[in-house]
């Protein structure tokens, strides 16, 4: 047997308003009407394959010799 998947219609993916809007992002290589697939990490499309990765805000790596904030030393006496 296969799961049960929840079909979207195509409704779904459309704000109506005084204008209509688009939820989602376009494929670049298929143009307007083909949509992004939404993962977690990333944005596909389903007809081409084209994949983009979703940006994560990194926290700055600290230099050697860098003076540490009040919350990074709290944060290690915590977890002693």
């Amino acid at each position: 047997m296969m799961a049960d998947k929840k079909k979207q219609g195509k409704w779904e993916l459309y704000e109506s308003g005084d204008k209509l809007t688009r939820k989602r992002k376009n494929c670049p290589k298929c143009g307007d009407g083909v949509f992004l697939a939404e993962h977690k990490d990333r944005l596909s499309c389903g007809f081409c394959g084209y994949t983009e990765s979703k940006q994560t805000p990194k926290e700055p790596e600290k230099q050697e010799g860098e003076p540490e904030s009040a919350g990074d030393a709290e944060d290690k006496q915590k977890k002693k």
